[in-house]
């Protein structure tokens, strides 16, 4: 099932620019862990470099207590925004104060390894954060937060919260993936240093910089401002100065 023509109704400026749900490497299940523990396995990770399929759930159940049966929305910032992997039958440009987006969230799989560990977007306090809302109709609820629990709690790092957050079409109480500053994965890193990690992260799903680029593309579709990029890519064009003798590219995404 493809996400709806008239989910785009509000922006029509990203039709063709979301990944279709179903060709989504994050539209997962239960048995792509059995591949990903695999992995792990090979790479050295251990046994508990995630959480149980019952610790997962257990959080998903707190979090969603009371709210199955009706629609939910998702406010998205990082790469919700052009790959979901959850259907969804409405989106919406979003504004969430109090938080601003912040690639503060290190990994050491997906993107990232242990020798080249990433850096994901998350949430961190303070400020604001333009991004989207994404409404998941009712009795799609329980099985697209399934997936998404998958994919976004996996591990530790985010804490599942509901927000207020302001769209044109009105204000709607959404659930957003907050960073966890008591984290071990959450770093607290200025521009620089973030670039550096950006440039050189890689892992078995693929680069870091290209995870920054989509997003990139995504945020500047939505004609969207945002300081830490523009802070970071001025680091990322300031290491490609210095390693290369031609002027360093508009750091624009492959989509």
């Amino acid at each position: 099932m493809l996400i709806p023509a008239d989910a785009f109704s509000h922006l029509p400026v990203l039709v063709g620019k979301v990944l279709d749900p179903e060709k989504s490497t994050f539209r997962i299940s239960r048995q792509t862990f059995d591949d990903w523990d695999r992995r792990a396995q090979v790479a050295g990770y251990g046994d508990n470099w995630r959480r149980t399929h019952e610790e997962r759930e257990a959080t998903r159940s707190k979090a969603l207590r009371g709210r199955l049966g009706r629609d939910l929305w998702i406010y998205a910032y990082g790469s919700l925004m052009w790959d979901p992997a959850i259907h969804v039958v409405e989106i919406r440009a979003a504004v969430l104060t109090g938080f601003h987006r912040r690639f503060c969230l290190k990994v050491e799989i997906g993107r990232g390894s242990r020798e080249r560990p990433a850096l994901m977007a998350a949430l961190d306090v303070g400020g604001e954060c333009h991004g989207l809302a994404l409404r998941i109709p009712a009795e799609a609820v329980d099985r697209e937060t399934e997936i998404l629990w998958m994919r976004e709690m996996i591990g530790e790092g985010y804490t599942p919260s509901f927000c207020d957050v302001a769209t044109p079409q009105g204000r709607v109480d959404a659930l957003a993936f907050v960073t966890d500053r008591q984290s071990a994965r959450f770093a607290d890193i200025g521009a620089e240093e973030a670039a550096h990690i950006i440039a050189t992260g890689s892992g078995i799903l693929g680069t870091n910089i290209e995870y920054f680029e989509n997003l990139a593309t995504q945020v500047e579709a939505l004609g969207i401002t945002d300081k830490v990029f523009e802070e970071i890519r001025a680091s990322l064009c300031r290491r490609s100065r210095a390693r290369l003798p031609r002027p360093c590219r508009n750091m624009q995404g492959a989509g």
